[in-house]
């Protein structure tokens, strides 16, 4: 709980911000198209020794939240971003069924765009993550190893009037794995992800 507090106290600042130098809010949802990293599971009768390492399938989550933006100059803006994300992927256990990993997170993008042609802006920067949920099918996971992470975000987008379309890649930059409680399996959190997203001005 502590973290999440620390994620609406940096927002808040932000907003506090938005208010003095009349910045603009918004909304915004979207789709996201990737996975998260490698399963691994281990003989834990025979001293651990791995018995496959597999590569998560790309599947699709979605993501909800707000966002502020304001100009530094004409053409470059700030922007940081307050969402919901759920992530999906699915692992083949290589028995004859599949692993299901889902993971609900909440992400601080902080983004630096820049206006290159008329309504185009290209833009990038880290993303605060805090996890708040992981499951995989039936297996008891434990906590992950680190609940916050950053990772970094960039991409390219459209804003047409007070609506904005855009993509982004989106990658973890540090390793982040979760556990089972009472099986060999250590599975990725990382997110390695496109983002599609649109956003409103209100």
């Amino acid at each position: 709980m502590k973290k999440v507090f620390v994620f609406l106290v940096v927002f808040s600042s932000f907003a506090l911000f938005a208010q003095e130098k009349r910045l603009t809010f918004g909304i915004k949802a979207g789709l996201n198209y990737g996975d998260n990293g490698k399963i691994e599971i281990q003989d834990v009768a025979n001293a651990g020794n791995n018995i496959f390492t597999r590569r998560a399938d790309d599947r699709i989550g979605y993501h909800l939240g707000v966002f502020l933006r304001g100009n530094l100059t004409e053409n470059v803006y700030i922007k940081p971003e307050l969402q919901y994300t759920v992530n999906n992927s699915t692992y083949d256990s290589a028995t004859g069924g599949d692993l299901d990993y889902n993971i609900q997170k909440l992400d601080l993008p902080i983004l630096l765009g820049v206006s290159v042609l008329g309504p185009i802006h290209v833009f990038g920067g880290p993303s605060l993550q805090y996890m708040v949920e992981n499951d995989l099918d039936d297996v008891r996971l434990g906590d992950v190893k680190n609940e916050f992470t950053v990772g970094l975000q960039f991409g390219a987008g459209l804003q047409l009037g007070r609506l904005n379309a855009d993509i982004r890649y989106e990658r973890g930059l540090s390793s982040n794995r979760a556990a089972s409680i009472d099986e060999g399996i250590r599975v990725d959190s990382r997110p390695n992800q496109i983002i599609l997203g649109l956003a409103l001005d209100l």
